[in-house]
């Protein structure tokens, strides 16, 4: 949904008081609201929904997304300026700022397309690692490149990354043939639009992390790692800043699993003040990967975007294949690892394959590496996980952390093989 179609408003996130500290401790934020606005809004509880779930198609703003938690009552709604003037001053409520946008980082405006763009059946050049041994030979699927570069397959006789939960944060996942055994369901914050992808850059990211290792297709870095689509971009790559925040608090509040690892191939330059409590929150249980962000070559800084500006966010730069940083991407002191970035080979929507480019294909490569090590480290948390993708990880540039690469290329077996258990 665009904001043209809001007759007038914006999308605003208004922060309340919790119930100890405001005026009114009977009434519900929701009712509080009411008074304010009047009552015409239709109110979805965040947390208590289940898979499968999108908000229905709302071009007046009438639907306001409630996250019902003590520490984060908050409600995501359309207001008017004097609504929101009105609301601001309300005693319950603690702050209301705007909303904003933020973009896929390999869909966004700066997205570098790969020559002969929508491959089916692309023929890549044959990989020594194509082909591993696992008691019995495994039948050869494509290995792209970058999956290879970071050293996946020599782990694939330890751990392929079974049972190891990993949630992407994106436009959705299409039920792709290379995907479709290790998606086990998805859920939706963009209104009008399912979870199912539409645009295909959530697909090609999570075949990045978890394609199948199978006789057709191509594989990911951990081909048997579980996928979860949480959409919180448009079918245009475009989404809200609440949209993130729901599907972060959702993700951290749902029952049925415990998500390891969560891509997030997304990135925005204007963010309100409430994110980094969302992000904090989830990095409590899952480790967040996040894509540094993208630009023009001839941008003369290429600052971090946010989410992975944030501390609690694994924050990666794309690399070339020579192992250069790729001209588009962001760099800054928050990065931390690098990985390739550039014509990466992955699945899309319809069962057809496509290079793209961009640090949104950096990422997932990190996110694989991560469930590949949780794979042979079971009884440690995200943030040792974390620092072992960041000890493990290749030294490329100056010796030492730099601005471009971080600590360096993300190395899967190095990390798959590390010596600490939990």
């Amino acid at each position: 949904m665009i904001e043209e179609e809001l007759d007038g408003k914006r999308r605003y996130i208004v922060s309340f008081k919790n119930k100890q500290e405001r005026e009114d401790k009977e009434t519900d934020k929701s009712e509080i609201l009411q008074q304010s606005v009047g009552p015409r809004l239709n109110f979805v509880d965040v947390g208590s929904k289940t898979a499968g779930f999108a908000p229905p198609h709302d071009p007046d703003g009438l639907v306001a997304l409630d996250i019902n938690d003590f520490e984060l009552p908050m409600l995501f709604v359309a207001l008017s300026e004097k609504e929101a003037k009105t609301v601001n001053e309300d005693p319950n409520v603690a702050f209301v700022e705007p909303d904003g946008k933020f973009y896929a980082q390999g869909l966004s405006p700066y997205w570098l397309p790969s020559k002969g763009n929508f491959i089916e059946g692309d023929t890549l050049l044959p990989n020594s690692q194509a082909t591993v041994s696992k008691g019995a030979l495994i039948q050869a699927a494509t290995i792209p490149w970058g999956v290879s570069n970071v050293k996946a397959p020599i782990c694939w006789e330890a751990t392929l990354g079974k049972g190891i939960y990993v949630a992407v944060l994106d436009t959705g996942i299409w039920p792709h043939d290379d995907l479709k055994e290790n998606l086990v369901g998805g859920i939706s914050f963009v209104p009008g639009e399912s979870w199912v992808d539409h645009n295909g850059h959530g697909t090609h990211v999570a075949g990045t992390i978890a394609a199948k290792l199978n006789s057709s297709g191509v594989a990911g870095v951990a081909p048997s790692a579980y996928l979860y689509g949480i959409k919180v971009l448009s079918n245009d790559g475009s989404g809200n800043w609440s949209w993130l925040m729901s599907g972060l608090h959702w993700m951290k509040r749902y029952s049925d699993c415990r998500f390891d690892v969560a891509n997030m191939s997304i990135g925005g330059s204007e963010v309100p003040s409430t994110l980094e409590t969302f992000i904090n929150d989830a990095s409590r249980q899952t480790l967040l990967v996040a894509a540094g962000g993208n630009y023009p070559q001839s941008a003369p800084n290429k600052p971090v975007m946010y989410p992975a500006k944030y501390e609690r966010c694994l924050a990666v730069s794309a690399i070339q294949s020579d192992n250069n940083i790729a001209s588009f991407s962001a760099r800054g002191p928050e990065i931390e690892l690098c990985a390739p970035g550039v014509d990466i080979f992955s699945t899309m929507p319809d069962n057809t394959y496509n290079s793209m480019s961009g640090t949104s294909m950096a990422a997932p490569h990190v996110a694989g590496a991560a469930a590949l090590c949780k794979g042979t480290h079971r009884s440690l948390n995200a943030d040792e996980i974390r620092k072992i993708l960041i000890d493990t990880a290749n030294n490329l540039g100056i010796p030492g952390k730099d601005d471009e690469y971080g600590y360096g290329k993300v190395d899967c077996n190095g990390a798959t093989f590390h010596k600490k258990c939990g």
